[in-house]
């Protein structure tokens, strides 16, 4: 992090703030003045021919000035000329040609003269000319022949423009030239080589001009090339050899200049401009280029090299810069050298620079005209646009030289003065007019102005003023005190108090007080002091992965009296929040950074008056680039030099280099890793494999990831060899009972050592020894027919190509197809281990009966029947096997209380054998499984109601259920109470012991083997009302309060509101409707009947005593449960006919209405009653 300082242009305006304070005072334009010329055009004013010319020159004085122009020394009459016409209140030129006329007749020197009646005021002298972009002559080069080796100049000759056009080489297919430092472009526009080599003849060479105004490009007719050369192959493979040019048969040379020719040369400069020194040398090996100056160092600060170091630019030139130059030219054959002799000259410049006088009648004053140049400029006076010489004489006026002396000024001596300082260079020219005014003091700028200013900066405090005689100007401060001068304070010639630095006691009110003889005039500045803008934590810098999220930190301090405003910038310029960017008061987030978000950050906190900056940088770790430039050296039958050049590791250090390898024969365009090397090196030796036709890439790791591929290398082909290995993996295999399928993984492209690889198949029975059977196969795989079932076989598979037989193969044991087997086990005997598991007992069968590989032995089982009446089973065939040539296993996870068969059989590769006789087993009763849906409801404080279905598996005969509680309250547990039910109870009724604790409860059903597993569930928790709840286990939320409800509710009481209607009006007719002699009761909220928010609509009457179970015959009395999935046949005893068909309750339900429903005569709700209606 760092706190950054404040930008250039803040020290720049102050500076020029500084220049502006010491300068002339100005004239209000209220008052009489002569002409003073604000706005001129260039000295040299090229215009494009396709515009209008526009000649600038503005003025002001008073009166306004009127203006005229001379061209080429002449009067030039713009009244004579249609298209010549002069802006309203300016003298600036229009000439158009929007209907017609040449713009080239309008070149010429124009100057513009300024005039009221107290004087005229000159322009520069401006010359136009119009620019040119005249067309290439048409010419037809023939090809240029040369030596390889040799040093080519290609010249340019561009068509001379205006102003010159920017010269560059292409290709006539527009494909630029690439410039090294054997091949550059010359100052000139020459396209230099140092020496041909014959890659220069794959393209040709064409000069193109771009043309400033008009911005076209004329492109000359492109040079073709031609090298004569000892070694006609061009060999990519010898660019980078240590020793090209002897490889190629190229004589070494030693250098000499190509440019500029000779020992010695010398070059003039004027000041102020760019220095381009330049040396261009030939040789071979190409020569490198140094740059000296004689008896000094060259100038560090201005000095820069160019194009490859043949050129030198000093920027900004002085007379302390010239001086002799030279440039060594150097390679291995020797060295020579260039001195350029430097001579600086210089334009006329200002040394002082006359300004404006104002006087007051009778006071004296000069005016200074000084300036130097290299030769000497001369100094001519001129009044009013006339030479000095010319002009009526001025007593009050006297010559000396550079200057102009008046005494004793009246007001006829108002004049503008033009000195025009000259030599072969150049010239300037320069107005100051001498003024004569009798004014007192006034205040130019607004009365009583506040200025805010930040604790310790530096300020000004303005107050303008004019009076002539020039008045004296006093600062004071709270209308008291010294006149405010020295110390802390600063007062300029204008006028401006300048405080150092600003402390709090400077806060108050400044009066300043001009005074002249002809009076005084004053004017008040209110000054406040406000606390600066401070970053107090500031962005720290930091290095993020990419795909994470980076915060960046800046918190602020300010006056609270001023708006703050905080805002970022990236690498200087305003950041863009978008999508992935959160900007917070304090901080700015980047989620998922990229890339593109590596950079400096800055946090600009201002205000009004202020700011602060602090910058940190973010660096992002990315994957590496590419490499590049891929270069294969040292090309050897076995090995090869690959060299690439690294690409950036975006912050990451690269740790591995993978080199791949393609190749087009075997699998073209699938790449394979070759091997790896240290992220330190960029050359390796390759170890390569024979007839091989290579082509390599690099890959580049570091931390984050992989970089792209690089662009792949030129190919290489090795040299064939016989194969040095045989194919691996090699198997026998039958597909059939009377085949062997001979397989083997084939060689790749790396192992195949030359063309037309193939694999000499041999076999033979292992146990007869007979002799080898062999063929020759291109492929991977051979079939061998016609063999007997399941017999080894002793296999060989040997690699061939044109250039011979690999190595002698070992040999494979393989085995021809399996049969199915013809035996099943025998004398299998079962055991019994506990109500889910037996164990199996049973004899081998002999191995010729198995023909093929034993796999395992196999049982085949399945459920039979459940020992529980009319429970209905799945008769789904199961298996277990027992792998490899085992005697006895255990079968487990089997169903208890039931009827099971079971058969077994042998298993090989081709699959099952025979079945054995069926076997069968039963199983013992187990413990049953959990009750199902065990519900905990609390209908009001003083009792708790249980209820649950049968268990699912009841694995044997239900002998009843225990049932375990225990009261609670916070970390206090009760006495444990244990409740045992008969195998019909599903509901159970307890009396709490007080309404606070709550109750767990644990809930198991029994067979004779003993409990199964228990369900838990607690009550639940206390209501903070006195009102009854009713509650769920799994949801204790209030539906009461619930939207859908309410809603529910509503509807609910309306369809009941309807059917009463409908009701009484059918009752109205003389129907009979049984209804209860009771009062009708609403139901409410307090209803006992209103449980987990829905309603019991059976009568009261009908309803069975609390605590009635199912009877021993299946009958299922209205207490039950009425969806136990025990009553469907999932599980516990029989609820179905013998035909399985369902007798649960409904039917005993209806039946019952059938006969009680008389024996009430009035319904118990009006919902009784609309379901007595149906």
């Amino acid at each position: 992090m760092a706190r950054q300082q404040p930008p250039p242009w803040v020290h720049t305006a102050f500076l020029f703030c500084l220049l502006s304070l010491s300068g002339a005072i100005e004239i209000p334009m209220d008052l009489s003045q002569p002409p003073t010329i604000t706005k001129q055009s260039v000295k040299e004013h090229i215009v494009d021919p396709r515009d209008n010319i526009l000649i600038e020159c503005e003025a002001k004085g008073n009166p306004a000035p009127s203006f005229h122009w001379t061209r080429n020394s002449r009067f030039f009459n713009i009244a004579k000329d249609p298209r010549v016409s002069m802006r309203r209140r300016s003298g600036t030129l229009v000439i158009d040609f929007r209907s017609g006329g040449r713009p080239e007749e309008y070149e010429g020197e124009y100057q513009c003269f300024a005039r009221n009646k107290f004087g005229t005021a000159l322009s520069n002298r401006i010359r136009l000319q119009v620019s040119k972009s005249p067309l290439w002559p048409k010419e037809n080069l023939d090809p240029v022949v040369v030596q390889e080796g040799a040093p080519l100049t290609l010249q340019c000759n561009p068509p001379p423009g205006l102003p010159s056009p920017v010269i560059f080489w292409m290709s006539s297919s527009m494909e630029p030239i690439t410039q090294d430092k054997r091949v550059s472009q010359g100052h000139n526009g020459d396209l230099y080589f140092s020496n041909v080599m014959l890659q220069d003849m794959q393209t040709d060479y064409s000069c193109n001009a771009r043309f400033h105004f008009t911005h076209t490009i004329q492109q000359k007719n492109p040079f073709n090339l031609k090298v004569l050369t000892n070694h006609p192959y061009n060999d990519s493979s010898l660019r980078n050899h240590p020793d090209m040019y002897s490889a190629r048969g190229v004589a070494e040379r030693t250098p000499s200049f190509m440019y500029p020719q000779g020992t010695a040369s010398s070059q003039m400069v004027l000041r102020g401009m760019d220095l381009l020194l330049e040396c261009i040398a030939s040789g071979v090996p190409t020569p490198d280029i140094a740059w000296y100056k004689k008896g000094g160092d060259l100038p560090s600060d201005k000095a820069k090299f160019e194009n490859f170091n043949k050129a030198l630019r000093i920027t900004n030139v002085s007379e302390e810069d010239s001086g002799e130059y030279f440039c060594l030219a150097s390679n291995k054959m020797g060295s020579i050298r260039h001195t350029i002799s430097v001579r600086v000259k210089a334009a006329p410049y200002w040394l002082d620079e006359p300004k404006n006088l104002i006087l007051a009648p009778g006071e004296d004053g000069r005016l200074v005209c000084r300036a130097n140049g290299n030769p000497k400029p001369t100094v001519q006076w001129m009044v009013n646009g006339e030479p000095l010489q010319s002009a009526p004489p001025n007593p009050n006026r006297e010559v000396a030289g550079d200057t102009i002396i008046f005494r004793d000024t009246q007001i006829s001596s108002r004049a503008v003065y033009q000195c025009n300082t000259s030599n072969e260079h150049g010239y300037l020219l320069a107005n100051a007019f001498v003024s004569v005014l009798d004014v007192p003091p006034r205040m130019l700028s607004p009365r009583n102005q506040l200025i805010r200013v930040i604790l310790y900066n530096r300020t000004r405090l303005d107050c303008p003023f004019f009076g002539s005689p020039i008045p004296t100007l006093r600062w004071f401060k709270n209308g008291q005190g010294s006149n405010l001068d020295g110390g802390n304070y600063h007062v300029y010639e204008n006028g401006s108090l300048e405080i150092k630095m600003i402390r709090k006691e400077d806060q108050g009110i400044y009066t300043c007080v001009a005074t002249n003889i002809l009076g005084k005039a004053e004017n008040q500045v209110r000054l406040e002091v406000k606390d600066p803008t401070r970053i107090y934590r500031m962005p720290e810098d930091q290095v993020a992965k990419r795909g994470t999220t980076v915060q960046l930190e800046c918190r602020v301090k300010h006056d609270p009296s001023l708006k703050l405003t905080v805002y970022w910038l990236k690498d200087d310029e305003p950041l863009y929040v978008g999508n992935r960017m959160k900007k917070e008061e304090d901080s700015l987030t980047i989620f998922g950074v990229a890339e593109r978000d590596q950079g400096s950050y800055t946090c600009v906190a201002s205000t009004e008056l202020d700011q602060d900056l602090a910058k940190a940088y973010l660096t992002v770790l990315g994957r590496p680039d590419r490499p590049r430039d891929l270069e294969l050296t040292d090309l050897a039958e076995r090995s090869v030099r690959l060299t690439w050049i690294p690409g950036d590791d975006n912050n990451s250090p690269i740790t591995d280099y993978v080199v791949q390898f393609e190749e087009d024969q075997f699998q073209p365009g699938v790449w394979h890793d070759h091997s790896k090397f240290p992220g330190s090196v960029n050359s390796a030796i390759l170890q390569l494999s024979p007839y091989v036709n290579y082509q390599f890439r690099v890959i580049a790791i570091n931390e984050v990831g992989s970089s792209h591929p690089s662009l792949p290398s030129e190919r290489y082909r090795t040299s064939g060899a016989p194969p040095e290995s045989n194919p691996s993996d090699v198997k026998g295999e039958g597909t059939r009972k009377n085949n062997m399928e001979i397989t083997w993984t084939p060689m790749n492209a790396t192992s195949a050592f030359g063309p037309n690889l193939r694999y000499i198949v041999k076999w033979r029975r292992r146990e007869t020894r007979e002799t080898w059977n062999n063929v020759t196969v291109w492929g991977s795989r051979y079939v061998v027919g016609q063999t007997p079932v399941y017999v080894p076989y002793e296999i060989r598979v040997q690699a061939e190509n044109d250039f011979g037989k690999g190595p002698e193969p070992d040999t494979v044991i393989g085995y021809s197809g399996e049969d199915y087997p013809r035996a099943a086990p025998t004398d299998v005997k079962i055991r019994v281990l506990n109500s889910t598991a037996i164990s199996l007992q049973w004899n081998r069968v002999y191995s010729d009966t198995v023909q093929g590989q034993l796999r395992e032995y196999r049982a085949y089982y399945w459920r039979e029947s459940s020992l529980l009446k009319n429970l209905w089973v799945s008769q789904k065939r199961q298996q277990a096997g027992f792998p490899g040539d085992r005697l006895r296993g255990v079968v487990s996870r089997l169903f208890p209380y039931s009827n099971y068969k079971l058969e077994m059989a042998v298993v090989n590769g081709r699959g099952d054998g025979p079945r054995s006789e069926t076997k069968e087993f039963t199983t013992p009763e187990g413990v049953p499984s959990a009750p199902r849906r065990f519900r905990v409801r609390q209908p009001n404080l003083e009792t708790i109601n249980l209820e649950w279905d049968h268990p699912e598996h009841p694995n044997g005969i239900l002998t009843g259920y225990t049932l375990k509680y225990v009261a609670f309250n916070g970390t206090k547990v009760g006495k444990q109470i244990v409740e045992n039910f008969s195998p019909n109870q599903t509901k159970f009724t307890m009396q709490r012991a007080d309404p606070v604790s709550r109750y767990r409860f644990s809930l198991s059903a029994r067979t004779q083997v003993g409990s199964g597993e228990a369900v838990t569930e607690e009550s639940p928790a206390p209501p903070n009302e006195a009102a009854p709840t009713a509650a769920y286990t799994n949801n204790q939320a209030d539906i009461a309060t619930q939207g859908w409800f309410i809603g529910l509710m509503c509807a609910v009481a309306l369809l009941v509101l309807t059917l009463l209607i409908v009701c009484f009006i059918k009752r109205s007719r003389g129907g009979k409707y049984p209804v209860r002699e009771k009062k009708d009761v609403p139901l409410g909220p307090e209803d006992p009947k209103e449980e987990d928010g829905s309603f019991d609509y059976s009568d009261e009457d009908n309803k069975p005593l609390q605590g009635s179970q199912t009877s021993l015959d299946g009958t299922i009395k209205q207490q039950e449960s009425d969806d136990s999935l025990v009553d469907y046949g999932e599980g516990g005893e029989g609820q179905f006919n013998e035909d399985g068909s369902f007798i649960g309750q409904y039917t005993v339900k209806k039946d019952k209405e059938e006969t009680e429903g008389n024996e009430s005569s009035e319904a118990t709700s009006p919902v009784n009653a609309i379901y007595s209606l149906a």
